[in-house]
Parts: structure tokens; C-alpha cells; sequence
């Protein structure tokens, strides 16, 4: 059995909601809307909460229809993070990790105590 990619993933729950939701389906068929996108805007908005992320089904499928949902979405194009589909006995979550974050040295502030001040 193959596994499916996380495009294939959104666009079948996107597919099969239109179907059953009258008022989602014109949204769905928006030229200025695409599935590749709409991953980009899910990935996007799972790296603002962090390096690694988990989220449910439920928060994934809800981002899918708010980006279909909002006419004024801004999507960030750059590709540098991956989403991983992990299936287990409860409901499969989307795990978005870096691609390839190169190491930071540590930056360390230290005030200069010998800096003398105009108002003292």
C-alpha cells in the first residue's frame, strides 16, 4: 500500500468536502486558490509555533478550509520545511520539521561595563 503525500492527503479532504458541502464548493473551485499553496499556507502557519510541530487532523483540515475560506491570504513560497504524515491508533498527525537548519553559534550579550554615560 502506498502512502499518500501530504498534498494528495489535503487535496482528497478538500475533494471529498466540496462534495458534501454546498456553500464550500465555489470556494473550493476559486482559480486564484490551489492545493499547493494551501500546504504551503498549513506548513507556514505550523512553523510559527515553533521548530517541530504536532497537530491533529482536526487543525490541519481546519487551516486547509480558512485558507480556502479567506480571500486575502497571504502564502510564504519558500519551501524549507517538510511535512510527515505518522499513522497510529489514534488520528494521524502532521508533523512539520526542518529541512536543513544550519547551526548557530550561541550570541551572547554582554553589556560593556567600562562604557561611561553622558547623563551620570
Amino acid at each position: 500500500m502506498k502512502t499518500k503525500s501530504f498534498n494528495e492527503v489535503i487535496a482528497d479532504y478538500l475533494k471529498q468536502r466540496a462534495t458534501e458541502d454546498a456553500l464550500f464548493t465555489p470556494k473550493f473551485t476559486n482559480s486564484k486558490k490551489s492545493v499547493d499553496e494551501c500546504c504551503q499556507y498549513i506548513l507556514g502557519e505550523a512553523r510559527k509555533r515553533g521548530r517541530e510541530v504536532v497537530m491533529t487532523d482536526d487543525e490541519v483540515f481546519g487551516l486547509a478550509v480558512h485558507y480556502y475560506d479567506e480571500e486575502n491570504i497571504v502564502v510564504n513560497k519558500s519551501n524549507g520545511h517538510k511535512a510527515k504524515i505518522t499513522k497510529s491508533s489514534k488520528p494521524a498527525k502532521v508533523i512539520v520539521s526542518p529541512v536543513a537548519i544550519p547551526k548557530r553559534g550561541k550570541v551572547r550579550k554582554e553589556e560593556n561595563k567600562l562604557q561611561l554615560s553622558l547623563f551620570d
